[in-house]
């Protein structure tokens, strides 16, 4: 069964995981473009979950906005917005998470033997929802008229990428030291004479 080290390490991965989510919401980069003017500017666009920014104005706005969304314009701002509602549910769910780490981390051996079904589901549900929203970004970024050829995926969608696959490798590190890592010594339970 599992020990507290174990569990320990996977908290400290997840952790990282976490941060790295809530950056990625954050920071306004999951798509950029850059270009230099024929004077020698440059110019920098970036979209984010919840703002674009612009080098022109130097400024960033509220995205996707209503006239963002009228005509074939809809399906990308549906799409958009169900990323961002995706990411924070994933937010939610590491939070849900972090709870479950701290019961199973501070409750006893059993729970301890006995949590880490329940951690590796949330951990790997967490993941999945995180993998699902890149996979919507990235599949924007491929087919949307508007991410012509000079833009690409930026920081945003690298920070989700490492998260999803820290939070799926964890899920799979606790559940292989159930079988691999022995026990953790204890009291034991003493025979009955009947």
């Amino acid at each position: 069964m599992t020990r507290r080290i174990v569990y320990a390490a996977a908290l400290a991965a997840f952790l990282a995981a976490s941060a790295l989510t809530l950056a990625s919401i954050i920071v306004p980069r999951w798509i950029s473009w850059d270009s230099e003017t024929a004077s020698g500017s440059r110019i920098h666009y970036t979209y984010g979950l919840h703002k674009r920014c612009s080098s022109l104005s130097g400024s960033c706005t509220h995205f996707p906005e209503d006239v963002d969304c009228h005509g074939g314009d809809r399906y990308f701002c549906s799409m958009w917005r169900s990323v961002g509602f995706l990411m924070n549910f994933a937010i939610v769910m590491e939070g849900m998470t972090f709870i479950a780490f701290l019961v199973v981390i501070l409750g006893g051996k059993q729970m301890r033997e006995r949590g880490w079904k329940v951690l590796s589901c949330m951990l790997l549900l967490a993941g999945v929802i995180q993998c699902a929203g890149m996979s919507l970004i990235a599949y924007l970024y491929d087919n949307d008229d508007r991410f012509f050829p000079g833009w690409k995926l930026d920081t945003s969608w690298i920070f989700c990428t490492i998260s999803w696959s820290v939070m799926v490798l964890t899920a799979a590190f606790i559940s292989a030291s159930v079988y691999l890592v022995a026990p953790e010594g204890g009291y034991e339970l003493l025979p009955s004479d009947g």
